[in-house]
């Protein structure tokens, strides 16, 4: 009985050991297909990324020669264009002509954008009719200015300085013009804008737009904040130039003279100590930058507008210092001072020579018809004021440069007696 049982066992074992080498070679090749089967699909994925990244970077390199072809083509055009403009000035400066006769130089004040708030009788009414005009006379005068072609100078264009013996010297170059047309310089005094001006019609300060251009921002009389291009001279003349390019003789736009305490362009930078002085002062260099870019200049108009005349020596020794350290250092370099109230000191004076030392070698002055007289030192020369004064009183001697009478604007009231 033991020895039945115990091969009966043994047949069992044999069959269970069977089963399991079975199940054990079973289980190897399925195994084995398996890793097969996972080996071949890895091999695929691999094919495949591969051949992905071989595309993208196929359309990579596709992506940067077509740039490279596109920035030929542009890099041609702008070759061209610029080939086509220097073909074009070219044949410009082939047909300038001399030209040898008086150089007119006028300037105004900021532009009345709102009148209503000027001429509403109040005690300011009258000093801004004398002194300044409206937007639609200026634009007006810009249209008979070009009507008479005059052509906007920089007066930098008429001299040069030159290095002779150890000495800077001022040199007049010849003035070449467009055939017919005649030389004007223009000027913008006070461009500030302090509530006493706001209040009384003018905009509240510059700006840049969404395009990076010159604008301006002011509120209006029902309180709305307006931005535009056409209440101020420098958006208008800007846009008159782009839409008349022969007003304006290789650029050339105005000079913007400039006092500094009431800050500048309607920025507080008079303030130094002020907490928001540090984002005016970076907005005001922005603005600035945009003005020369677009063929605008600057002048010293003195710090706190001091009658230089009358002024002593160290009076205008530290006002002008003033003026280069919180303003010259805004604007940067300029040779042009535009005396405050057209009051001049003349050469032999300190104070002349003073300003000569100080760089200022072009010095406007204020009087009814063209002056310029200069030598190797200096430059002086008269500007034409045109302001309510001027359309009102001085109409015959205006007549060259536009029709006071039809430029003037109905909502003007007449001058109090003894303007």
């Amino acid at each position: 009985m033991i020895i039945l049982q115990t091969n009966v066992n043994l047949s069992a074992h044999k069959k269970i050991i069977i089963a399991l080498l079975g199940f054990v070679l079973i289980t190897g090749f399925t195994m084995l297909a398996v890793y097969n089967q996972y080996e071949a699909q890895k091999q695929i994925r691999s094919q495949t990324e591969l051949h992905a990244q071989q595309l993208q970077e196929q359309e990579r390199q596709q992506a940067i020669q077509d740039q490279q072809v596109k920035d030929t083509a542009r890099h041609d055009a702008q070759i061209q264009s610029d080939l086509q403009k220097y073909r074009e000035a070219q044949v410009a400066e082939k047909r300038l002509v001399s030209y040898n006769g008086p150089i007119e130089h006028i300037f105004f004040h900021p532009l009345l954008a709102y009148p209503s708030r000027t001429f509403d009788g109040d005690a300011d009414s009258n000093g801004f009719n004398q002194y300044f005009v409206t937007v639609s006379e200026f634009k007006k005068i810009l249209d008979h200015i070009h009507s008479n072609n005059f052509i906007l100078v920089n007066p930098n264009a008429l001299y040069e300085e030159k290095v002779e013996d150890g000495k800077t010297v001022l040199v007049r170059k010849e003035l070449k013009l467009p055939p017919n047309k005649k030389p004007l310089i223009l000027s913008v005094d006070d461009v500030n804008y302090p509530d006493y001006k706001s209040t009384n019609g003018t905009i509240n300060k510059l700006i840049l737009d969404s395009d990076g251009n010159v604008a301006t921002y002011s509120v209006s009389p029902s309180g709305e904040k307006v931005i535009s291009q056409d209440n101020e001279i420098i958006p208008i003349i800007d846009a008159f130039v782009a839409e008349h390019p022969d007003v304006s003789f290789q650029g050339a736009k105005g000079i913007l003279a400039l006092t500094g305490y009431y800050g500048i362009l309607g920025y507080n930078t008079n303030k130094l100590d002020s907490p928001s002085y540090p984002e005016e002062r970076k907005t005001a260099l922005t603005i600035i930058k945009r003005l020369k870019e677009t063929g605008w200049t600057f002048a010293s108009h003195g710090y706190s507008h001091l009658d230089a005349r009358a002024e002593s020596y160290q009076s205008l020794d530290k006002d002008t210092l003033r003026w280069k350290e919180e303003v010259g250092s805004l604007i940067g370099p300029t040779n042009i001072y535009v005396y405050p109230f057209g009051s001049s000191v003349l050469p032999g004076n300190p104070k002349f020579q003073y300003l000569l030392d100080q760089g200022f070698n072009i010095l406007c002055s204020v009087g009814p018809t063209p002056y310029l007289k200069d030598s190797t030192d200096y430059v002086m020369m008269d500007r034409r004021h045109i302001d309510g004064i001027a359309l009102y009183n001085q109409e015959a001697i205006l007549k060259n440069l536009f029709d006071a009478k039809s430029v003037l604007d109905p909502v003007r009231p007449p001058l109090k007696a003894g303007s």
